[in-house]
């Protein structure tokens, strides 16, 4: 009897096996067949490479595509135009999916594998055309699935818009949008295909504004106080700083304002900073420290200053119940290949990185699983994970070997290629959500380590304070 109950229990999991595999297929299928459709999409959200809080067009499009698919839209959420949420079903569980679609400055160009601008300012060099379309395809399938099956739960899209800097979502966690979501999904392109824990750096980003009086740089030099002398003074007390903060801060600016003439002295410049680590309390501090070498230097200059906060994110927390959870599903999608055309696109951009040839592994293969990561970047998916369990994973959009915030990044986002990886991402992200819809055991299991990782007295402060939007940071 032991023996016959346990072969019983041996078919039932081969049954439930075998029926997961068989809705897993259907899904990847459907989602084949509607590759060159969000194809289409996200190149023509390339084509408008359209910046942080401007992307009117590239909302509009995603918020149309959702509705098309019987959608509730809610616009203009947390106070920004382009920011929405499309939700389908009802009740719980409520799965969210992030996506984003904002463009970068300075980064025009043609989606060919040499250097050359395109007639616009910003380009796609963080693939964010890639990341809306292919969130709201799996938000999609989601749906059908949901549909078919007269399932309980509710998926969202979450519309986020100026991920590069402004902070989106944060404004849209400090609003409440993310108090009801049991679980947030979420992916970025790159030049692999992974699906280990994730990390990322805290971030504080201001603009410092200093004002002088201008005069005739020859004839009138004592009569003014130039600006620029405060920027430049506050840049020099910075930079000495740097050998005086924890090894794995990072600080950056750019000058975006520095007068116009050499014979004018100016009264007016700017400088744009950044300031992140892998912990948001030393971030803090952190800017504090270059705050008042901004004070300083205005003293010392003999001008005035002040300052708006741009941005501020938290640090990743990661959720190891759900990586592993999307991680299989990745494996089982998997890569892709180049084809002839793709092929010689990818070797013409890999000798502008510096490779002779272009190694396919990480776009044809799956990394490895790993539970601890290393941060470089910072994202405001940040906020979300301290405020709902939160998972994501990438797929190889680029060439190999390629950087993010890259001309060649643009380029290749901008053919095949991307479109490619994008679909592997919605395939993955699709999956993951409607294993959580059929599993609530592992939705509880997912909140308790979220808990626990949290700590019993975390309480959420947004880095950027009480601000309004920052919607012309871009302008």
């Amino acid at each position: 009897m032991q023996k016959q109950g346990f072969a019983l229990i041996l078919l039932l999991l081969s049954f439930l096996s075998l029926e997961a595999q068989v809705y897993k297929n259907d899904v990847i299928k459907q989602l084949d067949k509607k590759s060159d459709s969000y194809g289409g999409i996200a190149q023509e959200i390339w084509n408008l490479a359209e910046m942080g809080y401007l992307e009117e067009k590239s909302s509009a499009l995603l918020q149309k595509t959702l509705s098309d698919e019987g959608f509730t839209i809610q616009q203009g959420v947390a106070g920004i135009p382009t920011a929405f949420i499309a939700e389908y079903g009802s009740g719980k569980p409520i799965i969210a999916v992030l996506g984003e679609y904002d463009a970068l400055p300075g980064l025009s160009q043609q989606a060919i594998p040499e250097k050359k601008l395109a007639n616009k300012e910003a380009g796609h060099a963080c693939g964010h055309h890639l990341f809306g379309t292919a969130s709201a395809a799996a938000a999609i399938e989601a749906k059908n699935w949901l549909e078919k099956n007269k399932s309980k739960g509710t998926i969202r899209f979450y519309g986020c818009p100026a991920e590069e800097g402004g902070s989106g979502k944060v404004y849209m966690v400090r609003e409440g949008l993310f108090n009801d979501v049991d679980i947030a999904l979420h992916w970025h392109p790159s030049a692999q295909n992974s699906a280990s824990a994730g990390a990322a750096l805290a971030n504080k980003s201001a603009k410092f504004r200093f004002y002088g009086i201008s005069s005739h740089a020859a004839a009138a030099p004592e009569k003014g106080r130039s600006a620029l002398d405060g920027v430049e003074a506050m840049n020099y007390m910075v930079n000495m700083m740097r050998e005086h903060v924890p090894e794995q801060a990072r600080i950056h600016y750019v000058i975006t304002e520095g007068g116009k003439a050499p014979n004018v002295v100016p009264d007016y410049a700017e400088v744009y900073y950044y300031a992140r680590h892998t912990k948001r309390d030393v971030v803090i501090d952190i800017f504090e420290r270059i705050r008042k070498a901004a004070e300083g230097a205005a003293l010392g200059t003999g001008t005035t200053m002040d300052f708006e906060m741009i941005g501020g994110t938290h640090e990743l927390l990661p959720n190891l119940t759900l990586q592993k959870l999307m991680y299989d599903n990745l494996t089982q999608v998997g890569g892709f290949n180049y084809d002839t055309a793709e092929s010689i696109f990818a070797d013409k951009i890999s000798k502008t990185l510096g490779n002779n040839t272009t190694n396919l592994a990480t776009v044809k293969n799956i990394k490895p699983y790993k539970t601890e990561a290393v941060a470089f970047g910072s994202t405001d998916v940040g906020d979300v994970s301290f405020t709902v369990p939160t998972v994501g994973m990438r797929a190889a959009t680029w060439v190999p070997g390629t950087s993010a915030h890259s001309w060649q990044a643009v380029a290749a986002g901008g053919t095949s290629i991307g479109n490619k990886g994008m679909m592997v991402a919605a395939k993955t992200l699709a999956l993951t959500a409607i294993d959580l819809f059929k599993n609530k055991d592992l939705i509880e299991k997912a909140k308790l380590e979220f808990l626990e990782k949290r700590g019993p007295n975390f309480k959420y402060t947004p880095l950027l304070g009480d601000r309004s939007p920052a919607l012309d940071y871009r302008k």
